[in-house]
């Protein structure tokens, strides 16, 4: 249930500026997302104000202005901002149930702060997207997927399915989903936001829709707000994974060593991610793992499972009269290995000088980030990707 609004508006008190509009407040929105790494990038046509308008109420808006990307407790919002902690503790919680700002528990303390608008905002308006906004988000992807992808180090990462990899090589912990469940002692299911936001254009997913895994090595992490989920155990988790890998989907999260907390679980329809890999569109969407496909040609059937029903960037072809995986094109992810018939596909490390190490954590990932944007503005976003590309989500 969303919370009551606080006892006194924060709309135009404070820090307001004489003579503003709303539409300022949205601009003003706007600016500050695109100052964090993850980016927010302006348009000819003004859609992205169009989403915040659609998002945020006005005094939503202004107090979002008055958060930043380092978590605070309500006590200490309301310390910094001078205003009474019931009221301010209150905006918060309205906020966070309608997924506009961050919310989580750290060492027991419940934690806020303004999120990036992906990964965040947008995936959290899961309960509350139309067709106005699936509309909206569709004709702002190219511009978002290309400040999002045109910096490195990369926005995601591709995690390997395990039970993929030849048996000898050492698999690191961020290598490895299932261990980063194993460990972790909350979780939340949610929807796939992507795979909403086509249904609502009319062109629905046939894949599982709750697939979205958020995790937390807190206890009781989301007994305040699930954002859209619902609290599950870890073997519900671990089903959850299976059921993903049956499907196809891949498996995405933070492109850092430590501190993940959610995995998608992607599929080549919805996600743009994978469409921006397939069209080279973003070169720094998403990391592909250290790993690569090899196809054994004495067992390869030519069946073509691989490159026709399981492959989600085109990277499998057939040569002659068998398969082979394009190591230029290969993300590492292995869902082609798991459903081979006849056991001809495994992953193996990729060359050395191929491989790349990830941020240890989210802050050196949003330090790195930041850096290279301000110094090399994105480029200019992409035209629009044909018929073919369902809308991002």
């Amino acid at each position: 249930m969303i919370p009551p609004a606080p006892v006194r508006p924060f709309f135009g008190r404070g820090d307001e500026r004489e003579g503003q509009s709303v539409t300022d407040v949205y601009e003003r929105l706007a600016k500050k997302l695109d100052e964090l790494p993850n980016g927010y990038p302006a348009t000819e046509s003004g859609v992205e104000i169009a989403i915040l308008r659609k998002i945020f109420s006005p005094e939503e808006a202004e107090f979002a202005l008055r958060l930043g990307p380092m978590p605070e407790t309500a006590e200490q919002v309301a310390e910094r901002l001078k205003e009474p902690v019931e009221s301010v503790r209150s905006m918060l919680a309205l906020m966070a149930a309608k997924g506009e700002i961050g919310c989580f528990t750290r060492s027991g303390r419940r934690l806020y702060c303004l999120m990036p608008f992906v990964i965040g905002i947008y995936e959290f308006q899961v309960d509350r997207i139309d067709e106005e906004l699936a509309r909206l988000f569709r004709e702002y992807e190219p511009a978002l997927l290309g400040t999002l992808g045109g910096h490195p180090p990369a926005y995601t990462r591709v995690v390997p399915i395990n039970r993929s990899i030849e048996g000898d090589l050492e698999v690191l912990r961020h290598e490895d989903m299932r261990r980063m469940i194993e460990e972790a002692r909350s979780f939340v299911l949610r929807e796939c936001i992507c795979r909403k936001q086509r249904s609502l254009e009319g062109e629905p997913c046939t894949h599982t829709s709750e697939t979205c895994l958020g995790f937390s090595m807190e206890e009781g992490a989301f007994e305040s707000f699930t954002y859209s989920g619902t609290i599950i155990a870890r073997e519900k988790a671990i089903e959850v994974m299976d059921t993903a890998e049956r499907e196809g989907l891949v498996h995405c999260t933070y492109n850092v060593q430590d501190g993940q907390a959610f995995v998608c679980n992607c599929c080549r329809c919805c996600c743009p991610l994978l469409r921006g890999i397939r069209e080279s569109r973003a070169p720094y969407l998403l990391a592909r793992s250290n790993f690569v496909a090899t196809i054994d040609g004495t067992r390869c059937s030519a069946c073509g499972v691989c490159a026709e029903e399981r492959c989600p960037v085109d990277a499998v072809v057939l040569e002659g009269a068998v398969h082979t995986a394009k190591l230029e094109r290969c993300i590492g992810c292995g869902v082609c290995a798991i459903a081979c018939p006849t056991g001809a596909i495994s992953l193996a490390r990729r060359p050395e000088a191929e491989r790349d190490e990830p941020p240890r954590t989210l802050m050196r990932w949003g330090l790195a980030r930041a850096a290279c944007r301000n110094a090399h503005p994105a480029p200019p976003p992409p035209p629009p990707a044909g018929p073919e590309s369902p809308a991002s989500g």
